[in-house]
């Protein structure tokens, strides 16, 4: 008797959109959670009212001040997916190359796929250079990512970020004036940051993270720092050690320390520095003592991992292999097989060529598309509770047919502009991490 030739079902194919996903949980077609049902009503319910909207910022406390977007017109608040979608190529083709789209990795689907470039903060703002004929950059990101690429391109060049709203919690965890009041504090226990000692050593340099403000950024270009990301965080750090006896690392407490952790520096030498008290919670003998001073923030989406949920995929998929982010907790980055960028996390997935389970640590809209992207795989995201970046989520297709729209009539709205007194350092900042190499690399 012959055997029975084994016929495998093609695996259902994978909707990337996560405001479906959320659509369906709140109508009751999915018994899936999410952190809030606020996700589901369009994002201008949010626009004039404090804070940074549903998602997992929604507990975080917004700065007085901080951009808030203006009303949204009832056409595109009404129009629906299918109709702002057609607005949207309709708008893009009678611009042409007059326009660059943006759309970072967290996005939402219904974004992305209008965008001419999609990547992380960084490598969005070097895709700008690379549309040198386009008057205006359309940033779907958020503010600090809209400010990093004004930076970097032309002046004549509109820089527009479709949901003014659209901040984030963590770059606003930083702000200028409990750095510059950090700084002064730091000059009295450590004397003159500025002049370097025998060794050619200054006391400190400070390093900014890519999330932060142009503010921060030029504050760092200042005095004597660098910008990193989370995909160089390591070859910055050698640079600033180079140069310093210690490092301030702002805004996000969990890069510089699982970053410096993995270069072999002592957590007792990595004190938390608390803004909202004197010497940032810490002693002068500490302080003396320190490598790195970690600034008291962190992602909200990435505080959301738990070594629990890692240990739970493990029981739950046999050999399933586990990436995170690095802005995660410590115990997360440790308790997983690797941690890497968004860059890096796509890379390893896209690099398997075996069918491979994957639990991942970050953005959910990001997790949700790969998963569509490579189906041979099973992708799934180690938070079971879908719960986006707040602000990520704030830009919807509606401020994008807005905003592509205003600029087919002649009008520029949102535009993101960096003054240039602090543009200037700002840049200088940006040049020291772009000609940072790592250790042994050719000069």
């Amino acid at each position: 008797m012959s055997a029975t030739p084994l016929t495998l079902q093609p695996r259902p194919a994978i909707d990337p959109s996560v405001d479906h996903a959320i659509q369906a949980i709140v109508s009751g077609a999915s018994t899936d959670a999410t952190c809030t049902t606020d996700l589901a009503v369009g994002p201008w319910d949010f626009d004039t009212r404090p804070g940074y909207g549903p998602g997992s910022s929604m507990g975080d406390v917004i700065p007085t001040g901080a951009p808030r977007q203006g009303e949204l017109p009832q056409e595109y608040r009404d129009a629906s997916d299918d109709e702002l979608d057609a607005r949207v190529h309709a708008a893009k083709a009678t611009l042409g190359d007059r326009v660059v789209v943006l759309g970072h990795f967290y996005q939402r689907e219904e974004l992305v796929r209008h965008a001419d470039y999609v990547g992380d903060s960084f490598q969005l703002a070097n895709a700008a250079k690379q549309r040198p004929e386009a008057e205006a950059i359309v940033f779907c990101g958020v503010h600090f990512m809209a400010e990093t690429a004004d930076l970097l391109s032309r002046p004549d060049q509109a820089v527009i970020l479709p949901n003014l709203a659209a901040g984030c919690s963590m770059a606003d965890m930083a702000d200028i004036d409990q750095v510059e009041e950090c700084w002064e504090q730091l000059e009295d226990v450590l004397g003159d940051l500025e002049t370097p000692d025998a060794e050619g050593l200054v006391p400190v340099i400070p390093v900014t993270y890519m999330n932060s403000s142009a503010a921060i950024k030029g504050f760092v270009g200042r005095h004597g720092g660098i910008v990193c990301t989370s995909s160089n965080a390591r070859t910055v750090l050698e640079w600033a050690f180079a140069r310093g006896r210690r490092v301030l690392f702002f805004p996000d407490q969990h890069l510089g320390r699982n970053t410096a952790k993995a270069m072999g520096v002592p957590l007792e030498q990595m004190p938390m520095w608390n803004p909202r008290k004197p010497l940032g919670g810490s002693t002068a003998e500490v302080i003396a003592d320190s490598r790195v001073i970690l600034w008291h923030g962190f992602c909200s989406v990435h505080r959301r991992f738990t070594v629990d949920q890692i240990d739970k995929a493990r029981t739950e998929h046999p050999g399933v292999r586990v990436i995170v982010h690095p802005e995660c907790p410590m115990d997360v980055v440790d308790a997983a097989d690797e941690a890497g960028s968004t860059d890096i996390i796509r890379k390893a997935i896209a690099a398997a060529t075996e069918p491979t389970t994957f639990a991942i640590g970050t953005e959910i809209n990001l997790v949700q598309r790969l998963a569509a992207q490579y189906p041979q795989h099973e992708i799934f995201c180690l938070d079971p509770v879908v719960c986006p970046c707040s602000t990520m989520y704030r830009i919807h297709p509606g401020y994008l047919a807005w905003v592509l729209e205003s600029l087919v009539a002649g009008d520029v709205v949102n535009r993101i502009t960096v003054p240039a007194d602090v543009a200037e350092p700002a840049t200088v900042a940006l040049e020291r991490m772009l000609a940072a190499k790592p250790n042994g690399a050719v000069k």
